[in-house]
């Protein structure tokens, strides 16, 4: 494949096993138009590499991803094209990583928030560091969590625990988010590297076609659902990008103010 196409996104591919590094690490691997680009092509040329059977995904610097950088997201407030063509790679993100049948394991360190965290938590296993911190606060800027969020957290810790966070935006730490079922574990951070790789491994070391359609046999049912959420969730995102609150939440967070909604 041709992967030195990518510039935000490093890979690297070492016995069957292809990693994806996001790689601004100077802004926490905060998503920016490249990177959103990118993130919306690569699980499909992913899925179409006879020479990778397990993925790896990543940040580079000490974070996964911070999410939505706070200059694109300005940019497009107010936009009715452009929020709606940043809606359109989000839902290409979330479709391709269901639809791809070879299994991808998380290795978060630091923060996981926004597209970030829905970026990690549709991930078929997910081991993170106990300084690692998982948040969706969607609500918190003005916005519908329309990139991933409405969908995997009901299904992950259900759906009062989702409405929790999701509601509100709170963080979660590695250790509480495995003792509740967010994601796989939670591992030292010394011992992360090893813990990602010998999973890796494993699954590589396995019968390749049980393993992937075996994943592909869980994710035809969450398919379902997220079909039904993906539509509405990313267009009520969508109005919610063109709405006052959210040009509000953004002035605030640049002045590092709380941010005063008028609902409008």
């Amino acid at each position: 494949m041709a992967y030195e196409t990518y510039e935000m996104l490093k890979i690297s591919v070492s016995d069957r096993i292809l990693t994806i590094t996001m790689s601004r690490p100077e802004v926490k691997n905060a998503v920016n138009p490249k990177l959103h680009d990118e993130l919306s092509r690569i699980f499909y040329d992913v899925d179409r590499d006879t020479d990778v059977d397990v993925v790896i995904l990543t940040g580079a610097g000490g974070a996964f991803s911070a999410g939505g950088d706070l200059d694109w997201l300005q940019s497009l407030h107010g936009d009715v094209v452009a929020t709606a063509r940043s809606i359109q790679n989000d839902r290409k993100i979330q479709n391709s990583l269901l639809d791809l049948e070879k299994p991808i394991l998380a290795k978060v360190v630091g923060p996981a928030v926004g597209l970030g965290c829905s970026l990690a938590l549709f991930c078929d296993f997910v081991y993170a560091t106990p300084n690692a911190r998982f948040a969706d606060p969607h609500v918190a800027v003005g916005l519908v969590a329309g990139d991933g969020g409405a969908v995997i957290w009901p299904q992950l810790i259900g759906y009062a625990r989702a409405r929790r966070y999701l509601l509100t935006g709170d963080p979660i730490f590695g250790p509480d988010a495995a003792q509740m079922g967010l994601i796989t574990d939670c591992v030292p951070a010394d011992e992360i590297d090893g813990v990602v790789q010998d999973m890796a491994k494993r699954l590589v070391g396995g019968a390749t076609h049980a393993v992937k359609w075996t994943k592909a046999s869980i994710n035809a049912g969450l398919k379902v659902t997220a079909n039904a959420v993906i539509d509405k969730a990313a267009g009520l995102e969508n109005l919610s990008m063109l709405m006052q609150d959210h040009g509000l939440a953004l002035e605030a967070m640049r002045a590092k103010t709380k941010a005063v909604f008028v609902g409008k």
